[in-house]
């Protein structure tokens, strides 16, 4: 895993989440207001949330702290199929086995420890945990679809497809889920289409 000045990675895996289930909820709901999620929190879902991670043995929350212990960025994985039914269907519609694939949660980071290389710390950490685990071929995450015209994104924004691709990833074509949640300003829950990303993995790279 590469250095990242100033920051400590933190590993907790299956139920060694349960004790940073309060200070990820809260750090989740802080960056998840910002586009492109514009999501309006709710701390008990996010503990829900947060606690179907803990039940799962092989799921894994990647945790960056700053010099204080402030917690300042995290970062999830978790077994596809221990993962929420409206993850599985594109992958069954794909004829893709569920056990075959580790799927990364969201990543969240405040904004001042953006361009440090903690974003790659989180994938490095938990591409290497889906390797360890020894049982995935894949692993995948979701990116939310947003309209490039939307005049709800910041001034000079960038998304980070660049970035994921320089990982190894790429867009599963003709692949993605809906999800609701509620956005700042509105009355209720409106849903959200996700786009998967996927990357083979790299079996020669599991420890002997």
């Amino acid at each position: 895993m590469r250095h990242t000045p100033g920051i400590a990675i933190g590993i907790h895996v299956g139920t060694d989440i349960l004790p940073v289930i309060a200070e990820l909820a809260a750090l989740r709901i802080a960056v998840f207001r910002d586009w492109p999620y514009l999501y309006d929190g709710d701390e008990a879902y996010e503990r829900d949330y947060l606690a179907r991670y803990a039940a799962s043995p092989r799921a894994i929350c990647v945790v960056a702290r700053d010099a204080r212990g402030g917690v300042v960025g995290a970062s999830t994985g978790i077994p596809l199929a221990d993962d929420g039914e409206a993850f599985h269907r594109p992958f069954h519609e794909r004829g893709l086995a569920l056990d075959e694939v580790f799927y990364f949660g969201e990543s969240v980071l405040l904004a001042p420890w953006r361009g440090r290389g903690v974003g790659h710390a989180f994938f490095d950490a938990r591409e290497a945990h889906a390797r360890a685990c020894g049982a995935f071929g894949w692993t995948a995450f979701c990116s939310v679809r947003r309209d490039a015209a939307d005049p709800r994104a910041p001034a000079g924004h960038r998304g980070h497809d660049a970035f994921w691709r320089s990982r190894g990833y790429a867009p599963a074509s003709g692949m993605a889920c809906t999800l609701s949640w509620k956005e700042r300003g509105d009355e209720g829950a409106s849903e959200h289409t996700l786009d998967f990303w996927m990357r083979a993995i790299d079996r020669a790279k599991v420890p002997a």
